[in-house]
Order: C-alpha cells, then structure tokens, then sequence
C-alpha cells in the first residue's frame, strides 16, 4: 500500500523501488531474486499493523509486496519503458494512510523521465491481468457494458491508428466533446498514447463557446458525436487550424466515420501501428488543456503535462482511500477537470474499477441511489449539490453495505448535510480541494479526526502556506492567500496558463503558486475556506467571507440554495444581500425575511447577517455549476449606479 513508481531496468541487473522510507533493491542472478531491504520505524509500524491483520510475518508480506511489483515485460511499445501501477497486498479494513503524520512527512512521487498514462497504466494493467475490470457503463435506460484493461487497451490502439492514418502528431491538440460515453475514455488514451494534447469540453457549450477554444487553443481535430456535429460545422469555417472532424456514432459529409474506419476497407488493427520516427512522451511533454469554469471573465487554458496523472496517486489512492478491489464512483461531467479527478488517472493507477453513469436527460440525484446499491458502489464523489439533494430522500430505503466511504469537493460542503448524511448511512463525508489546477492539494483524509466545514490539511507533497496581500505567513485563525510552494514543484501542480503571461506572472509570485482563494488555518493546521478573493465582502470595517453566511443560511428550513455577495450602500460602503432560492411550496414573505435574518445572527456572528435579502427561483451559474458571484455583484452595482442617477436627476 506504500509503493509509488520508481524505475526498472531490463534483463539481468538492478531493480529499484522506492517505498515511502523503504528501499528495495533486488538482483536477478539465474533465476534467484534477492531482496535488501531498509526502512524507518514509522512504516515499520505501518507494516507490522498489516502483518498482525494478515497473520504473516514481515519479511513475508515484504516478499509478496516485491512480487507484485516486480515488472515484467508489458509490452509498452513506443512509450518505453512500463511502470506497473499501484497493486500492494491486500489492506482490506485499514486505510490506505492510517498516520496523517507519517506519510506526509515520508512520501514523495518520484517522476520518470518519460512517462505515458496509455501504456504505463491501462496497457501495463492489460498485461499483468488480462481480465481485470476497469469500467462499468450504465445509461438511464438501463443498458449496462463492461470493460476491462485488456478491452481498453486494444480499442484505444483502434483510434490510435485511425489518428496516425489522419495525421494526428505528438503535440497536436484535439478537442474532445462527447458525453459520458465508453468512447470517451477509449479516445482519450488513444490521443495520449499519440502523444496529442487532447482538450476536454462539455456538451453543453455553444456554437460561439466552441469557436473561441478551438481558436484560441489551435485546435487540430474534434471528436464529438453526431447529436453536437451542426455547432462544430457553424464555426469549422472560422477556425483556420481545424483540419479534421471525427464523429463517434454516425455517418455525415466532411467528417471522419469512427463505426466506419472500424470496418472499411478492412477491420482496424487492434495492435497499436509504430510508425518511423515516433517519439516517445518525456514527463514534461503536455498533455491536457483544461479550461476554466471562467466565474470572472472569458476562461483560461490550464496546462497539464505527462505527470498529471502521477499526481492523482494523492487524490485517489488516500483521498478516495482506493484499493484495488474498489468500484469507485464520480459524479461528474467529462468535459471538466473532475472526471480527471475522479473517473480516470488516479483510480486506474489504483488498479480500481471505475462506474459510469450516463446522464442525457433530465436528472434527478436519487437516481443513483439505487445504483450504488445494486452494483455494490464502494467508495463515491459527488458536488455539495447533489449530497443536498441525496439527504431529502428516504435513505433508509436502500443497502448501502458496500459503500464504505465518500468525499466531496468543487465547493466547500454545508455542515449540516455532512451531519445529515451520517445520520443517516454512518458514512462520514470527507471534504477536499483543489483547482483545475492542480490535483487534490489539501483534503481531509481517512485516519485523521474531521472537523466539519474544514478543507482538511496539505496533501503528501504539498507545501501550503496563508500569506498576507504582501506574501507574508499570516498566523492561525487570521485570513489569508492560500499559497502553493513551487520549490520543489508537487507533481499535479499544473505548468501555467497557455498564451496567457499577465495571469501567470499575477499567479505565480516568487517561490509560490496563489490560488486565489482565501483561508484561515486553525491551531491543529485544519484550514477553512472563506472564498475568492473578489468574493469576500468588506463592509462596516469586517471582512466577511460568503461562504460562511450561506453556509448559516442553508441551515435554515426554508432555504434550498443561497448566494452572498456585497451590495453597495451609501452609509457602510458595502451590506451584505443573500439571493436566496426557497424550498418548494414555501413562498416569500416579509415575516420570512426577518425569521431569516434573526437566524443567521444566532448561528455566526451578528455583524455577518444580511441586511438584504431577495428571493429568486434562479441562480446565475456556470456550465459547470458555480455560482457567478460576479454576475450577482455587478447586477447590485448597476442597480445602486442607475438609482443614485435617478436621485441625483430628481
């Protein structure tokens, strides 16, 4: 359960892994394998915990932990060589980091110089287990298919060749828009093992939405199917670098045929194509462009090179808490950085199956309730919105004995429906974060005592510090920047934003990557959220973070959803104002507004209370889900704008 990659060396010689603090090095001499083996006290008592549970020794568990990871030879191609993933002995009923302590002060990722997700993970997988499940696929009709390491490798070296056969290089860059589709994930590997830089998008975007991140990224290719193929054609003529449109599941002028390159003009090799003078992708290479949610402006290009994926061994592996025996389950688009999260890189370096749910139509969250119980979901992620809406039903209703535990990020989580949903499954929720940026920076993890509301503590490999507006370490409970350490870059850490040197000289200040959100860190290191730095609100000589005027809010009865913005006011500069959705059936009232208002004073401090409240049915938001507090903001200062006009005129 401690292995992280290190590097082999074929044939007879020396293989080393490093593990956490312990250092293995074995010699093949005919046959003959011996280990020499060092480590310190803290995993010696980790180890020794496992041998207890298992009723081995240590030597033996050490022998089977050698054995398993013990490479061999996977036929890794053109990628060079294979570094088997994560697949320690079993650990089943201890947590993958039972010593917050220990593990953040021993482990690290050791990067390779070349590394590819394709073939170093689901190729490497493929070999060592042909059968191994790696998918599940279920859609609102119910239709189910599976998919195994093996059934992955071979449909991506498909696609793979049809991008060779269409002119698809290392370093080119494709859009991807697809649904929750198996296709997704089979054409992702194959732009990676192509050495592309694939671009994920979600379906929701627009003909104009489009235009601009083919334009700006130099997008090459698209792949989408045939449902979003007239806004890919409104905009083609518009887009210089887009030479090549391939389609998933139909026939149309002008586009590639993914069913009939399968067959025509004869069955696509299975077998990846190595073509002369194919390059092999360094760890630096790029990989992914994700772009932002764009809460404040026109979205950024986020740039993720090959060692992305490495960094997600921290989300999955001791966020998730993952073994290789989980089917885990995300809830999220594939068009943004969370399916990256949580229903790709790290739970298959995890050696986990993952579980697919297909939303087309209209979705209502308890659908998946049923689910989890049926196909025995063990561990499970979902946005704070749906744990709100999960926590309304009748929970009691359904077997949730497999499901043995469930995280939550995107934005923090009310505690209230932390509270609710272990009342009602015993499960508690772990809360994370991190950014589109990076991979799971601060988490609260299994084995450490959760505070509810908090973010948790730094990830294994990540150095976070509060700084003040001048980048100075602030100390406990006072607000400041959260603040990334980029001596030495944390594998997962992303390489800046593409064609866009004004944010990152803004961002990236000195020895440190700013987030641009503020926290406070309390006297046990937990850090709690308070929110963007444009959304924290002065008013009156306080500083007040939204966050924790919402989170009193939805606390209330009445109240289903609620955003905190300042409103201007001539006397203090700034009020607080909540927009604030009711639950069903309750309607508005003077009488409420006061009950509400009297509420927030008893459950956070008075001076945090809104003096405004409007009730809506909406919420301006982003295709992913946020909150556009920004948009709220500058609808208040245009009112507060045209009424002192009108004042002034009378």
């Amino acid at each position: 359960m401690f292995f992280i990659f290190g590097d082999s060396r074929r044939g007879t010689g020396v293989v080393h892994f490093r593990m956490e603090s312990l250092i293995i090095c074995t010699t093949k001499q005919s046959g003959m394998v011996r280990y020499s083996v060092s480590l310190d006290d803290d995993l010696t008592k980790n180890i020794d915990k496992l041998c207890e549970m298992r009723k081995i020794s240590r030597s033996e568990w050490i022998a089977e932990a050698c054995a398993t990871h013990m490479p061999g030879s996977t036929g890794s191609g053109a990628a060079g060589a294979t570094l088997l993933p994560f697949a320690g002995p079993d650990t089943a009923g201890l947590h993958n980091m039972p010593d917050y302590e220990a593990t953040y002060r021993n482990f690290r990722i050791d990067v390779p110089e070349y590394f590819n997700f394709g073939f170093d993970v689901i190729d490497a997988w493929a070999a060592k287990d042909r059968n191994k499940l790696a998918m599940i696929w279920v859609n609102q009709q119910g239709e189910e298919k599976k998919f195994t390491f093996w059934d992955l490798m071979r449909l991506s070296n498909q696609i793979a060749n049809m991008l060779i056969k269409y002119g698809i290089n290392k370093g080119d860059k494709v859009l991807i828009m697809l649904p929750r589709v198996p296709e997704w994930w089979t054409a992702t590997i194959a732009l990676i093992k192509r050495g592309a830089v694939y671009c994920p998008a979600p379906t929701m975007l627009t003909a104009k939405d489009l235009k601009y991140r083919i334009n700006i990224a130099e997008i090459k290719m698209v792949i989408t199917s045939e449902e979003h193929a007239d806004k890919i054609d409104e905009v083609a003529k518009d887009c210089p670098s887009l030479t090549c449109k391939m389609m998933i599941d139909g026939k149309r002028k002008g586009w590639i045929s993914y069913p009939v390159e399968l067959d025509y003009p004869a069955p696509v090799s299975a077998k990846l194509v190595t073509m002369p003078g194919t390059k092999k992708t360094k760890s630096t290479d790029p990989l992914v462009i994700f772009f932002t949610s764009g809460t404040t402006g026109e979205p950024k290009m986020v740039l993720h090179d090959h060692s992305y994926p490495l960094g997600h061994i921290v989300t999955a592996r001791f966020w998730h808490d993952l073994r290789a025996n989980d089917l885990h389950l995300t809830l999220s688009d594939t068009g943004w950085a969370k399916s990256a999260w949580g229903k790709f890189y790290g739970q298959w370096i995890e050696g986990s199956a993952i579980f697919v749910y297909d939303i087309r139509s209209r979705f209502n969250p308890t659908e998946i309730l049923p689910l989890i119980e049926r196909y025995g979901i063990s561990t499970f992620c979902a946005p704070p919105t749906i744990y709100r809406m999960l926590i309304l039903a009748d929970l009691d209703k359904f077997d949730f004995s497999e499901l043995r535990h469930c995280v939550s990020a995107g934005e923090p989580l009310n505690p209230e429906v932390i509270k609710a949903w272990k009342d009602a499954t015993g499960l508690t929720i772990y809360e994370g974060y991190g950014q589109t940026e990076t991979v799971l920076c601060i988490g609260t993890f299994p084995g450490m005592t959760p505070k509810y509301g908090s973010m948790g503590r730094p990830s294994p490999g990540w150095q976070i510090e509060l700084h003040d507006d001048h980048g100075k370490p602030v100390p406990d409970h006072e607000e400041g920047r959260i603040a990334i350490r980029t001596t030495p870059k944390p594998v997962g850490l992303f390489s800046g934003y593409m064609n866009n040197e004004e944010e990152n000289r803004k961002t990236f200040v000195g020895d440190f990557y700013y987030t641009g959100d503020k926290a406070y860190r309390d006297e046990d290191g937990y850090l709690w959220f308070i929110g963007r730095d444009d959304d924290v609100i002065k008013a009156s000589g306080y500083r007040i973070g939204p966050f924790e005027v919402e989170s009193a809010l939805i606390e209330h009865p009445a109240v289903q959803e609620a955003a905190v913005v300042g409103s201007p006011d001539d006397i203090r500069g700034l009020i607080v104002k909540a927009f604030i959705i009711l639950k069903p059936g309750i309607k508005p009232s003077d009488a409420l507004t006061r009950e509400i208002q009297d509420h927030v004073k008893k459950v956070t401090a008075p001076y945090k209370y809104p003096r405004a409240i409007e009730f809506t049915e909406t919420l301006p938001k982003t295709i992913s889900g946020k909150i556009r507090r920004n948009e709220l903001r500058e609808r208040e200062l245009k009112k507060f704008m045209n009424g002192n006009s009108a004042g002034k005129k009378g």
